[in-house]
C-alpha cells in the first residue's frame, strides 16, 4: 500500500522554527494533494494546511494561518510545512496524508497516510 514519509520533527524552543518534509513519491498519480494534520495528546486530529499540486493552491486552519507556509516540489515528489513562531500548544505529531488523481483538490478525505513525526516545542 502507498504510504507517506514524514521527517524535520524534534525539540524546539518557543518562538523557533521547523521545517517538516512529506515524501510523496510512491502516490502513483500526477497530479495530487498533500494535507499537513496533527494530534496533540488528548485531542482530535486537525487538519491544518493543504497543497493541490495542480495549482500549487493552499489552505490553512485559523490555528497556524500566518506562522505555518505548506510548498511543493514536484520535481522532487516532495511537500513541505516551514513551521515559524512555535508555540507550547503547537507541540503534536504531524501528519502528512495525500490523495492523488482528477478529484486531487484538497476537498475530499486522504488515502495515503505516514506515520508522524513528533514535534515537541518547550516554553
Amino acid at each position: 500500500e502507498v504510504q507517506l514519509v514524514e521527517a524535520g520533527g524534534g525539540l524546539v524552543q518557543a518562538g523557533g522554527s521547523l521545517k517538516l518534509s512529506c515524501d510523496c513519491s510512491e502516490i502513483p498519480y500526477q497530479n495530487y494533494a498533500i494535507a499537513w494534520f496533527r494530534q496533540a495528546p488528548g485531542k482530535e486530529r486537525e487538519r491544518i494546511s493543504c497543497i493541490a499540486s495542480i495549482d500549487e493552491s493552499t489552505d490553512y486552519s485559523d490555528s497556524v494561518k500566518g506562522r505555518f507556509t505548506t510548498s511543493i516540489d514536484k520535481a522532487k515528489r516532495v511537500v513541505y510545512l516551514q513551521m515559524r513562531s512555535l508555540k507550547p500548544e503547537d507541540t503534536a505529531v504531524y501528519y502528512c496524508a495525500g490523495e492523488g488523481g482528477m478529484g486531487a483538490w484538497c476537498l475530499y478525505e486522504m488515502d495515503y497516510w505516514g506515520k508522524g513525526t513528533l514535534v515537541n516545542v518547550s516554553s
